[in-house]
């Protein structure tokens, strides 16, 4: 395989991580060439990101957008035949590439000089993955060979840098040690096992030891077939249910779209290990949703499918929130990821500020309101809590 040009090199990683700000070719190899000068930009056309290429002609401008592959042969094209100089400007570098007539070049580059608004959002976006030589991107199917996202991955790139975002705001906040033990409860395809693996290895340089839990053989088999190839000396994935399989102590817990009840059970061992940090975002409310007998006014509230079901969601996550603050966790409660990437958006995040063995009285009489209120004869993480001689 023919080895790309540096400069083609650093024009995709910056277009990868959305810091792409524009970039020029110009200085013409021929007098008599009718083209002046090509401006190169991002732009968003139908929720999807492209390259729009004004070139400038003699007596007008001509524009054209095109996907980032189709971009990098017209560049390689245009300055081998066109321009002898290019100048690309991204939000964490400038870059000069300067070709001579024996066909020899120089490329330098300088601290950034130019500022982007992002075409979709009217703000910078910056990816905390680098997809350019990410092995496990590539055999998750997220990028091609290239390191280019796939067309149909956007959405699911996106959703990835958000959760790392997100989680990378949480652990700020928390003292861990160099090293500590992570526990991705519900892996599933380990899309986000991998990514905060590397994150932490590589940005925040510890040495977490993190487990992935899955149910399914074959996506465990699949998954640490991709830790050799990655070489993650310290990640690894095993086959059980949350409930029941055997674990170190657990230092940052996470469920992420753990079905129903499942949710309750990795939160529950999250409490039963003082785990320094829980992260769930809950999928599914069926066991609340079943259990609800409104009456009186509440009747008339819940009466309606998709309201019943929308209040049964807010009644299970507030509930778990509370039993989380009832064992001394710091709880909180939010959207973390647009609906348009998933409509399971909602996190509970919960970090342990203090050192409680009996849960808080006050908090459990408000959870008992709750559950008269509303009809409800109990809550499975409570229950869960209960098993364990604790509640």
């Amino acid at each position: 395989m023919k080895k790309e040009h540096p400069f083609i090199d650093h024009f995709k990683h910056s277009f990868s991580q959305n810091n792409l700000v524009k970039l020029i070719l110009s200085k013409k190899r021929l007098k008599t060439t009718v083209i002046k000068m090509v401006t190169i930009k991002p732009v968003q056309l139908k929720g999807e990101l492209r390259l729009s290429m004004v070139t400038s002609n003699i007596h007008n401008d001509v524009t054209k957008n095109f996907t980032l592959e189709e971009s990098v042969l017209q560049i390689s094209n245009l300055l081998k035949e066109d321009f002898y100089q290019a100048d690309l400007f991204t939000l964490e570098k400038d870059w000069h590439l300067l070709y001579y007539r024996s066909g020899k070049f120089k490329l330098k580059s300088k601290p950034a000089t130019l500022h982007i608004v992002d075409v979709a959002h009217d703000h910078v976006k910056k990816r905390i993955l680098d997809p350019i030589g990410n092995i496990y991107l590539e055999q998750l199917g997220i990028t091609t060979m290239d390191g280019v996202v796939k067309k149909d991955k956007q959405d699911k790139y996106r959703q990835i840098n958000k959760y790392i975002e997100t989680i990378e705001v949480i652990l700020s906040s928390v003292h861990l040690p160099e090293s500590f033990t992570v526990v991705d409860m519900g892996a599933g395809k380990g899309y986000l096992t991998f990514t905060l693996y590397d994150y932490l290895h590589t940005k925040l340089k510890k040495k977490p030891k993190v487990l992935g839990i899955e149910l399914r053989s074959e996506l465990v088999e699949k998954c640490n077939a991709i830790v050799g190839k990655a070489k993650f000396d310290h990640l690894s994935f095993e086959q059980g249910t949350i409930k029941d399989v055997v674990l170190p102590k657990i230092d940052v817990l996470i469920a992420l779209h753990a079905c129903d009840i499942a949710t309750d059970d990795a939160i529950a061992r999250g409490i039963k290990d003082q785990a320094k940090v829980i992260l769930a975002a809950p999928c599914c409310h069926k066991q609340i949703r079943n259990s609800m007998k409104n009456q009186g006014s509440l009747a008339a509230l819940t009466k309606f499918g998709i309201m019943e079901a929308r209040q049964a969601e807010i009644l299970t996550d507030a509930i778990r929130a509370l039993i989380l603050e009832s064992y001394g966790y710091k709880t909180k409660v939010f959207e973390f990821i647009a609906t348009d990437h998933t409509p399971k958006n909602i996190l509970i995040a919960a970090v342990k500020t203090k050192e409680i063995v009996l849960p808080d009285p006050i908090i459990k009489e408000q959870i008992t309101t709750l559950k008269d209120t509303f009809g409800i004869s109990f809550h499975e993480l409570e229950r869960l809590m209960e098993i364990k001689g604790d509640y």
